[in-house]
């Protein structure tokens, strides 16, 4: 039920939507606390609204992230209004179709709109960390060896014992703590840049064929292999080996073009990466599903911890986490 308040002041705040004339969808959209809806009016177009809640603080600064990014050159949608105290966004309407939407097209048509989200994200790599001054909007705490154990832990919490049924004192057993810590301490001694933070498929929209970036507001300092890692290891979308391999060459290339080319230990880094960032989708499936009880969330697990035991297999000195990935049969 869309409460009357909004529709008033809709109508009041874009004369061409006549408040007896707006028809009103809400969108599905991820697992947060934001409510979205398309506003039509007949004939004269339409817009997102987005109504979000107080659960997190970052909702606050999507606007002024996203005016930041508008400044860099990323594709984001235009904002209209923002109504900080009723928590109110009016936005451009970028469509209905995500890159999600393309997952079972043939590569020939998907790899262009990949190429063109590479181009948004390097884009943000290489040119948002550069900007200083009073006016950069609030970014989220940075990405540092607690939040990289903290991913590691809500995989463990809500993945491995909620989901699973491992018992903590087997997790303890087989998790392999001493490598684990290192790896959390190796990435948090990398030189960071803005990163996107949840890079995947359905926060990438295609508007004429070129990407557009949406649910940015978690923003903050890390690795730019993090953001790779998110959209090539999407467990929304399979992905072959040969595709990923041809983004991340592709990604690579970019940012040689960008006069920032990565270092010789980048792929080692997209391979840790990945395994964070599994891990936090992971841990986020278990603890959507079953405590926020929404159950579709826990048809993506398999899909992502298949990739999880890939890529822990190429990673030397997790044979016993990789043990214990074994166990965790769908």
């Amino acid at each position: 039920m869309i409460p009357e308040s909004i529709l008033d002041q809709t109508a009041a705040r874009f004369p061409n939507f006549f408040r007896d004339r707006i028809r009103i969808e809400p969108l599905e959209k991820g697992g947060s606390d934001r409510k979205y809806y398309r506003i039509e009016m007949c004939g004269e177009g339409s817009l997102i609204l987005v109504k979000y809640g107080n659960q997190r603080e970052e909702n606050r600064h999507y606007c002024d992230i996203d005016a930041f990014l508008t400044s860099i050159g990323v594709r984001v949608p235009a904002i209209f209004h923002h109504d900080h105290r009723e928590g109110l966004i009016w936005m451009e309407d970028l469509g209905a179709d995500d890159l999600w939407q393309f997952r079972n097209e043939p590569w020939s048509a998907r790899q262009p709109l990949y190429h063109s989200a590479l181009e948004e994200i390097v884009r943000l790599h290489t040119l948002g960390h550069l900007v200083t001054g009073p006016s950069l909007p609030r970014f989220q705490i940075a990405f540092d060896a607690d939040l990289y154990r903290w991913e590691q832990n809500y995989f463990f919490e809500n993945c491995a014992t909620r989901y699973f049924g491992i018992a903590p004192a087997v997790l303890e057993a087989g998790i392999g703590r001493d490598p684990m810590n290192a790896i959390a301490e190796r990435l948090a001694a990398l030189p960071r840049v803005l990163v996107h933070r949840d890079f995947q498929s359905q926060n990438i929209m295609i508007l004429e064929g070129r990407a557009c970036l949406i649910d940015f507001q978690g923003m903050r300092p890390g690795l730019a292999a993090y953001d790779l890692a998110s959209l090539l290891y999407d467990p929304y979308v399979t992905l072959s080996a040969g595709e990923r391999d041809a983004l991340l060459d592709d990604a690579i290339s970019l940012y040689a073009k960008a006069g920032v080319p990565v270092g010789d230990d980048f792929r080692e880094q997209f391979d840790l990466c990945a395994m964070q960032r599994l891990m936090q989708a992971l841990g986020a499936y278990g603890f959507l599903g079953l405590v926020k009880e929404h159950p579709h969330f826990l048809a993506h697990i398999p899909a992502a911890l298949g990739s999880l035991r890939e890529v822990v297999a190429r990673i030397p000195g997790l044979d016993s986490f990789l043990r214990l990935l074994d166990r965790m049969e769908v």
